[in-house]
């Protein structure tokens, strides 16, 4: 059934020589009609008249099949990689090669009427001969080989996508491309020239008429020259306006499919396509937006993936370029969490329990996180280690700390009212946070990068979020980060302790 569309759309882009047969036929009888010469033989004339179309369709139905094989092929369904490399080259080039045959074919109908025919009745006149290979090969011709391109073009773009899934007709190398610009060339130059010939082959045979006629075959001469005129002019006319609906076409068709692909993407629809039905401007205009969908699907997916690490005004802000990750040193505030009791627990449950639940903390804690603007840098075993002011500045970074621990401890005890509804046990979780100026940017290798910080403040957030283990709380912040606050959070002093590495006592306070 497929390789009988492919064959079927041939035959019907072929249906336009109708209208060159048509031409013909009234050329020669409206305009040259003494390029016939006399008859030889009516019955003669129908029988070369029928051999010679007959032959002429056979050679070319025979030599579009021939070329044709590897497309009806791949239609039908081989998965041959040669059939697909072959066909694929021939569907490029299938409204040009049907565009030659019918070129080539009315060459051969201008030497079979105007030469062999009148050899073969004995009536060959050289004038007569150039005159009817004029009319049949470059009146006729022409205007039908236009309408069998641009009508095969119309109807192949439906079938082209077939053979191009993924729309790379640009990789197709050594084919014929013929450019907008001289498509719109070759059409207005044959809309212009052909009638303009019409008209003076027919002002030429009048005159010469004219000089041997008494004056009551002139004036009917002249009578019949106004009709002819008209003729030619409602042929032109018609001819012009067939042209230009199909130059129209294939120019606004290829335009309307990307405007409407275009306004899909606007609309946020990142998996629509346009679709490549040709190798010319148009069809390099589609692949190129394609590309840039795919790149903004591509570009989607880093911004979706990337938003599940950071919050979304740090995501857009890094994604924009308005923000550098390299090396800056900036005051932010740090907050460590760790779960209490993790090795037991972890000895007494199933592995795969383990990585369920901890994902299921880590995801309640990172929304908490995210959701006061903070960015989760790394998960370590079962702590958390996360910033607030960078990378992307916040003045009220302190603040923003302690609002994100408050609603880590309310997601807590959400998460550990359904563990006690399963029968699991509670879990419990120290949270450290301190203020100081730090180093913070891309650290790693060459080949591997992440965002950390650098400084003696990240150690101090670390060692207070260790004290909630000896002063059986479950929140503290270090002095620097409360002269920060606007004391809207209720703080209770502890006494001042010195951590290891630290050479002075911290001002610690409970977060109640």
């Amino acid at each position: 059934m497929r390789a009988a569309r492919v064959e079927w759309r041939l035959f019907v882009s072929m249906l336009a020589n109708l209208i060159g047969a048509l031409l013909a036929f009234s050329y020669f009888r409206f305009i040259d009609d003494m390029a016939l010469g006399r008859p030889g033989g009516e019955h003669g004339t129908i029988t070369f008249f029928l051999a010679g179309l007959l032959t002429l369709l056979v050679i070319g139905a025979a030599w579009a099949t021939h070329w044709a094989r590897p497309l009806v092929r791949v239609r039908a369904g081989s998965k041959d990689a040669d059939d697909w490399r072959e066909a694929r080259r021939r569907a490029v080039q299938l409204p040009y090669m049907m565009t030659l045959i019918t070129a080539c074919g009315w060459a051969m109908a201008g030497l079979i009427w105007g030469v062999f025919e009148p050899l073969a009745q004995g009536r060959f006149v050289p004038t007569q001969a150039l005159r009817q290979i004029f009319g049949i090969t470059f009146v006729a011709g022409p205007v039908s080989t236009a309408f069998v391109f641009f009508g095969t073009e119309r109807l192949w773009r439906k079938e082209l996508p077939t053979f191009f899934p993924e729309g790379d007709v640009s990789t197709v190398t050594g084919v014929v491309k013929l450019r907008v610009r001289a498509r719109l060339l070759v059409i207005f130059l044959m809309l212009g020239t052909v009638p303009l010939s019409l008209l003076g082959v027919m002002a030429y045979r009048r005159a010469l008429r004219l000089l041997e006629s008494d004056p009551a075959a002139a004036a009917r001469l002249v009578d019949n020259m106004l009709v002819t005129i008209v003729f030619i002019v409602a042929v032109g006319v018609v001819s012009a306006i067939g042209l230009a609906v199909f130059v129209a076409h294939s120019v606004a068709a290829p335009l309307r499919d990307l405007q409407t692909a275009m306004g899909r993407v606007e609309q946020g629809d990142l998996q629509a396509r346009c679709p490549v039905v040709g190798n010319d401007e148009l069809g390099t205009v589609a692949e190129g937006f394609n590309r840039m969908v795919v790149g903004l699907r591509e570009r989607e997916f880093l911004r979706e993936t990337f938003g599940k690490y950071v919050s979304p005004e740090v995501r857009d802000e890094i994604l924009s370029g308005r923000l550098s990750l390299e090396g800056q040193a900036r005051e932010v505030t740090i907050l460590f969490a760790d779960l209490r009791d993790f090795t037991p627990w972890v000895e007494a449950t199933d592995p795969r329990d383990v990585v369920r639940e901890l994902n299921g903390y880590f995801t309640e804690m990172n929304e908490a996180i995210r959701r006061h603007r903070g960015l989760v840098l790394q998960f370590i075993g079962d702590e958390i280690e996360a910033v607030f002011g960078a990378p992307v500045a916040d003045p009220t970074h302190a603040e923003m700390a302690l609002r994100a621990a408050l609603e880590m401890r309310e997601r807590l005890s959400r998460l550990n009212a359904e563990r006690q509804r399963a029968a699991k046990p509670p879990l419990r979780h120290g949270i450290g946070i301190h203020t100081g100026r730090v180093l913070a940017g891309n650290i790693g290798s060459a080949e591997r990068l992440s965002y950390a910080l650098v400084g003696d403040p990240v150690n101090l957030a670390s060692r207070i979020q260790d004290l909630n283990k000896q002063f059986g709380s479950d929140i503290l912040v270090s002095g620097t980060t409360r002269t920060l606050l606007d004391g809207r959070f209720v703080l209770s002093p502890l006494p001042a302790v010195r951590v290891k590495g630290s050479t002075v006592e911290l001002e610690i306070y409970r977060l109640a």
